[in-house]
């Protein structure tokens, strides 16, 4: 329900707020007054299209802000609270929208900034807006099928809802099955490849690391001679030459002065220091001595060893030209393809499944189609006798509503059904659809009296409750009697749920609890250099003589007329036992 609405520097509107209550309320105003710029701003609060053309002139923004009463546990509830927005302690919420000037928008819920989208999810639980556009959509006959389904109640809802989840689970697995099948030869293209890849690696049987260490082993037994005559030098350089010429080695020098510090130690401490020094240096070389010593002894040329390390080396630069840049990026590859056929190899089991469950979901789906088709059947009788009956209401004597269900070529997202409102404009005519005969007054009384017969249906309280209604010029097309009759309609259903109406009757404002006007006005602009008209629309309840006058402008233009305002009295006066609220709604 919605509690209050604001707008700030909207079109025409400068400032305007309006608290709406319980039952029906209707907004009037002369054309041009700026009644549209209210429908924009709740449009805005729904999550409609932000146009920054329509922020008024001189503004550097406009700003239409809500109240919004959200039953606790519902949809909107969950909506609010994903969101991160938060409910006041009165269960209401204040939804903000913002245009600037500049084009861009904002969209606050509950406190919390949040996507346009998120407006219109809260929206569509809460509100629902029948425009002239609504008219065209009643004429779709996905609009017609709605609204059986809607008319058929709680259980049938949830069948349909079981439909749709087994749906779109078959849409899934007949993609999923067609993915299978339908790219078989590329799948088995790329299991044969994966085959041949894996044998490959099986073949040369590579170790983690063994092309680092089989690079290291060909640099060796490339350059042994080398090697060999770098390490016997060091060698001599540490032990010393064998001739009886040669200077002593490192080795024997270090120990000579070890033995000559070990002898003086005990004449001064510092050098016992010194001495065990050079002792750890003496071992640290002869250690190194006899490794290269046993370096020398164990480097061989091995021109078979060097060779077979090549060839080695070549089968695995083959494997990382195909596979990876390192052996350890190969072994990674062979893992990765090992699992990939695994499960390339496992298609025909999936295959079979899928085949399997796509079976099971279509016995399911012609089942649940056939619930369906039978549950709106029954409610296509009752909805034609409901709407028939409301639009006898309504001026339409003799018009009757036949609601058709066809059976459709194949099951759909929705059944396996067509439905077609057809309309019997008076006695003897032929019925037509809505969508081909009917005028645009005949539309706006269909539609009123599809919402009042919802509206009784779920009157039984095992639905969920009616959502806010928002009727723009819903008596377009109708004067006189049928007026008096959409309005009585309009306060029939507002006894179940709330109603806002914008409209130009005086029949149709009569009947409402709260009556809005919009006003324009036009004054001087102070703030300007030289005098310049402004025009601003004044947003205000009127009751008692106001609302009397309102109704008399309403029917002649004459305010001040005698007779105009006797007619108007009159018409309140016959509006207003039909227009009282069911307490507690």
């Amino acid at each position: 329900m919605l509690e209050e609405i604001s707008i700030e520097n909207l079109g025409v509107i400068d400032s305007a707020r309006i608290g709406l209550g319980a039952g029906l309320t209707v907004i009037t105003g002369e054309t041009g007054a700026g009644k549209t710029m209210l429908l924009t701003g709740l449009s805005l609060l729904m999550g409609g299209r932000a146009d920054p053309a329509t922020v008024r002139p001189g503004a550097e923004k406009a700003v239409a802000e809500g109240r919004l009463r959200v039953p606790e546990g519902s949809p909107a509830a969950a909506v609010v609270d994903e969101a991160g927005g938060t409910l006041d302690d009165d269960g209401t919420v204040v939804v903000v929208r913002t245009v600037a000037a500049e084009g861009r928008s904002r969209a606050h819920v509950g406190g919390r900034g949040v996507p346009q989208a998120v407006l219109a999810d809260l929206a569509a639980e809460l509100v629902t807006v029948h425009g002239q556009a609504d008219q065209l959509r009643l004429r779709a006959p996905a609009q017609q099928r709605g609204a059986l389904d809607a008319f058929a109640g709680a259980a049938h809802a949830a069948t349909l809802g079981r439909y749709r989840t087994a749906w779109t689970e078959r849409a899934a697995v007949a993609a999923r099955l067609e993915e299978l099948t339908g790219a078989a030869q590329d799948r088995a293209r790329e299991a044969e490849l994966l085959r041949l890849g894996l044998a490959e690696v099986e073949r040369v049987d590579p170790q983690p690391g063994e092309d680092g260490a089989l690079d290291a082993q060909v640099a060796r037994l490339t350059n042994v001679e080398d090697l060999r005559t770098a390490a016997q030098l060091a060698h001599d350089a540490l032990t010393g030459l064998e001739e009886a010429d040669a200077q002593a080695g490192a080795v024997v020098l270090l120990d000579q002065a070890w033995r000559a510090l070990d002898g003086a130690a005990g004449q001064d401490p510092a050098l016992a220091g010194l001495a065990a020094r050079v002792h750890e240096a003496a071992y640290a070389l002869q250690d190194a001595a006899t490794e290269l010593a046993s370096y020398v002894s164990d480097l061989q040329a091995d021109p078979a060893a060097l060779e077979s390390a090549h060839e080695r080396r070549a089968a695995l630069t083959a494997l990382t030209r195909s596979y990876g840049t390192t052996i350890d990026e190969v072994l990674a590859w062979a893992r990765d393809a090992g699992l990939r056929l695994l499960d390339l190899e496992d298609d025909g089991s999936r295959v079979e499944e899928a085949r399997e469950r796509l079976g099971a979901l279509d016995d399911e789906l012609q089942r649940l189609a056939a619930e369906l088709t039978a549950g709106r059947r029954r409610a296509a009788d009752e909805l034609a006798e409901a709407v028939t009956t409301e639009l006898a209401g309504l001026a339409m004597a003799g018009a009757r509503l036949e609601v058709r269900v066809a059976e459709a070529d194949e099951l759909g997202a929705w059944g396996a059904d067509v439905v077609t409102l057809e309309l019997v404009p008076h006695a003897g005519a032929p019925a037509r659809p809505l969508g081909k005969g009917a005028s645009g007054g005949e539309l706006s009384r269909v539609m009123l009296a599809i919402e009042v017969a919802l509206a009784e249906r779920h009157g039984d309280g095992t639905d969920a409750p009616l959502p806010a209604f928002v009727f723009d010029e819903v008596d377009a097309g109708v004067g006189g009697r049928a007026a008096v009759e959409v309005g009585r309609r309009l306060a029939e259903l507002a006894r179940r749920a709330q109603v806002i109406v914008v409209t130009h009757l005086a029949q149709v404002a009569a009947f409402a609890d709260t009556h809005v006007v919009v006003a324009k006005s036009t004054s001087d602009d102070p703030s300007a250099g030289e005098s310049l008209p402004v025009t601003a629309s004044d947003v205000r309840a009127v009751v008692g003589d106001e609302r009397v006058r309102e109704l008399a402008r309403m029917l002649s233009g004459q305010e001040d007329s005698d007779a105009a305002l006797r007619h108007a009295a009159e018409l309140l006066e016959a509006g207003r036992p039909a227009a009282a609220p069911d307490v507690g709604r």
